[in-house]
């Protein structure tokens, strides 16, 4: 009999586990009875009670399994290593606040069995604030403008995937995975599966604007050398342009056109135009440099602080 594994990141999610939990188990058993299936919950270091949830679930269920992180080491790094522990034959990943449907998984593994290595949820309209769907809809353009290998739209990672897949995320040596780069690199060409994301179902989400940040800057860093190139390109341009204005000013001055001193205001201006521009790409070679430091330092993904019923 197959194995589906179906892995579930959380974060100070106690209000939604049992839900999840519930809502997962019927699906599978209702719908793909003729699959075994585990359920992996990785819990990045939670401050409230998830992981008592957790382990009750897994005493409970001999269906379910955990892994405990000793710190919080990030949403990023944390999906990804419960990616890589799974070992069904194929793995779908779901996230606690059921923003993404459940439901889906039928749909995934309908998919799966057509032959298909990936098969992912892709968002086409969003219960969440517009807002936020504006922003993220421009970051995947942006994004896709900038890269050589073109990343999956509104795609967050929920979809499925095979264990030949897996395998390959496994043999990475990456201590900062970006999961929508690796798919649009590494993986066979997927399936799509259109879906409307529903609101959080319970609590407020624990990603603020500095992890979509450093998500962003993880995906531009990792895969774009185009805003390195600009910054390149525009310091030509502008040494260029100054270097005419300051030719045009000479000859201006020696042939007595220009018989009053400039003021101070355009030489104020231009100081800190450059100052910021300067600012701008010295700050975004940091985050590149940054990256470096961290992946040459080949620290693991997690540490784990505890685990249960996996090999």
């Amino acid at each position: 009999m197959q194995t589906i594994s179906i892995v579930i990141p959380t974060y100070n999610e106690e209000d939604n586990i049992n839900l999840i939990y519930e809502r997962v188990t019927g699906i599978l058993k209702n719908n793909l009875s003729k699959y075994d299936y585990r359920i992996l919950f990785i819990d990045n270091c939670s401050t409230d009670s998830s992981r008592t949830i957790i382990r009750t679930l897994g005493k409970r269920d001999s269906h379910v399994q955990y892994i405990f992180n000793i710190k919080n080491f990030g949403f990023s790094r944390s999906t990804f290593y419960g990616l890589t522990q799974a070992k069904g034959d194929c793995v779908v990943l779901l996230f606690a606040d059921m923003q993404d449907p459940p439901e889906l998984i039928v749909d995934f593994v309908k998919e799966w069995e057509r032959g298909y290595k990936v098969v992912a949820g892709i968002k086409n309209k969003s219960k969440e604030s517009k807002m936020m769907y504006f922003v993220r809809k421009c970051y995947y353009s942006f994004i896709n403008k900038i890269v050589e290998i073109q990343h999956i739209d509104q795609f967050t990672g929920f979809g499925l995937y095979d264990k030949s897949v897996i395998e390959t995320f496994a043999k990475l040596e990456d201590p900062l995975p970006y999961l929508r780069g690796i798919v649009a690199e590494l993986a066979p060409e997927c399936k799509k599966v259109y879906y409307e994301q529903n609101r959080r179902e319970h609590g407020k989400s624990s990603f603020k604007f500095k992890n979509l940040y450093d998500v962003a800057m993880l995906g531009i860093t990792s895969y774009s050398k185009a805003l390195m190139r600009m910054s390149t390109f525009l310091g030509v341009f502008v040494a260029g342009i100054s270097f005419l204005i300051a030719i045009i000013t000479f000859f201006l001055k020696v042939f007595h056109v220009i018989e009053y001193p400039i003021g101070n205001a355009a030489i104020i201006f231009g100081v800190f135009f450059l100052g910021g521009l300067q600012l701008v790409f010295i700050g975004l070679l940091g985050e590149y440099i940054s990256n470096i430091n961290i992946r040459s330092m080949k620290r693991p993904l997690v540490v784990e602080e505890e685990r249960y019923n996996l090999d």
